[in-house]
């Protein structure tokens, strides 16, 4: 589960979505729902931390006939304690940032 870049916002964001409750299995629409991304953001996040072994997926059936079975997801023990590792990675670096103060919020900016 070694990684050689830092994870994008939108997988520490899933991250943090899945360690709230690490044994709770979660559909992809909702995640989506919960988390403001589209699914050609989301679900190829999906596909490399479940390539990676940081999820664990399984099928249920679709409520409505004729459509495809619903994807589930959930962290597997081991992508627990590496999602965690990693977002508190991120923090710390994002508190280590050259030239900005410690523990200040960084001010805004006209217009944003």
């Amino acid at each position: 589960m070694t990684r050689s870049r830092v994870p994008s916002p939108q997988t520490l964001a899933l991250l943090s979505h899945f360690l709230r409750d690490p044994a709770a299995w979660q559909h992809g629409y909702d995640l989506a729902r919960a988390l403001d991304l589209r699914s050609g953001t989301l679900y190829p996040i999906l596909a490399r931390l479940d390539d990676r072994g940081f999820l664990q997926r399984r099928q249920e059936p679709s409520p409505l006939a004729g459509r495809p079975p619903r994807q589930l997801y959930r962290l597997s023990d081991e992508g627990a304690v590496e999602a965690a590792r990693l977002i508190d990675s991120a923090s710390r670096a994002a508190r280590d940032v050259p030239g900005r103060p410690v523990g200040r919020p960084r001010p805004r900016t006209q217009g944003a």
